[in-house]
């Protein structure tokens, strides 16, 4: 399953490139660190301020595959590993955030709860319907939403008990990238759900359309869209610290910029792509795992969001 998607990630880069034009002086960032070793498929990294570190998850196996192979490593703001393997008996884990001392990660159907003390795993909820839970966002009150990339739901897990938060029409697209911000829950979509025999009808060279950023009210759930400019297939989602947000579009292989008024401004074009990023705020470091090379590297933006 991996190398599909790997095939198709860099077939969609490709067909982008292509069509859009991607300009040679797309800013290319250093990475300020940047690890080889250690990580097996890392989807997910996220900077926790209250430990000062970061947790990188890695699928090591098949995607939706209950192989009991997945792991959180846990590293230093610097870089270094601290800790390889510092969670374990996970299957294929992805999104991850913490609250209340806790860090929560969703791993295929259920969303898991790792003591951030200890490392030992304290909670499993199990998400009736789920498919393919992939990004994970936590509000300050514990509620931990979780997005379904195949059942085209989000959803929250309150007090140990999972429900529905949205889904079918109201979250229109693949979902993907969560952020609570605020009042209210950020969404990144991949882009439209596949259809049946769609491909086919697509031309060749086509580039492949651009998900979407939306923002849900978390008590009336009303949807609005944060920008009308592409933003291709959105991964991660982060605060910049300025009122805006750090993206990745793991399609185009980029790190973008939206501002609050929904301006798009290409930071960082990457030469595989960057899946869920974690972001250090107070050092504007922003921490990318890249799924497909085995990789995690650091980048500073401090340049970058003058």
């Amino acid at each position: 399953m991996l190398r599909v998607l790997a095939g198709v990630v860099a077939l969609c880069a490709a067909l982008a490139a292509t069509v859009l034009g991607q300009a040679p002086a797309d800013p290319v960032l250093t990475p300020q660190w940047n690890l080889t070793a250690g990580f097996a498929a890392p989807e997910s990294a996220y900077y926790d301020a209250a430990s000062n570190a970061v947790f990188v998850s890695s699928i090591n196996g098949q995607i939706l595959e209950k192989d009991g192979n997945g792991y959180i490593s846990r590293l230093t703001p610097a870089g270094v590993v601290v800790s390889e393997k510092w969670a374990t008996g996970l299957h294929a884990p992805k999104g991850l955030r913490s609250a209340g001392g806790v860090l929560y990660a969703s791993d295929i159907d259920e969303v898991v709860g790792v003591e951030i003390a200890s490392g030992k795993v304290v909670s499993r909820v199990k998400i009736d319907g789920a498919q393919f839970l992939n990004d994970l966002a936590t509000a300050p009150d514990g509620t931990v939403y979780v997005s379904d990339s195949a059942a085209l739901k989000i959803f929250e897990v309150r007090n140990g008990k999972a429900s529905v938060f949205v889904e079918g029409g109201d979250v229109v697209e693949q979902p993907n990238g969560l952020l609570v911000d605020g009042p209210r829950l950020i969404l990144g979509t991949i882009g439209p759900a596949p259809q049946p025999g769609a491909a086919a009808g697509r031309g060749r060279g086509a580039a492949p359309p651009s998900g979407h950023l939306y923002a849900f009210d978390l008590k009336s759930k009303q949807r609005t869209n944060l920008t009308t400019q592409p933003v291709g297939g959105i991964d991660g989602i982060e605060p910049d610290g300025s009122g805006g947000l750090l993206v990745t579009d793991v399609i185009g292989q980029r790190l973008l910029q939206v501002s609050k008024g929904g301006d798009v401004r290409v930071l960082a074009k990457f030469a595989a792509g960057g899946a869920d990023l974690g972001f250090i705020a107070a050092r504007k470091i922003a921490v990318v795992p890249f799924l497909f090379s085995n990789s995690v590297a650091a980048y500073d933006l401090t340049a970058a969001l003058k």
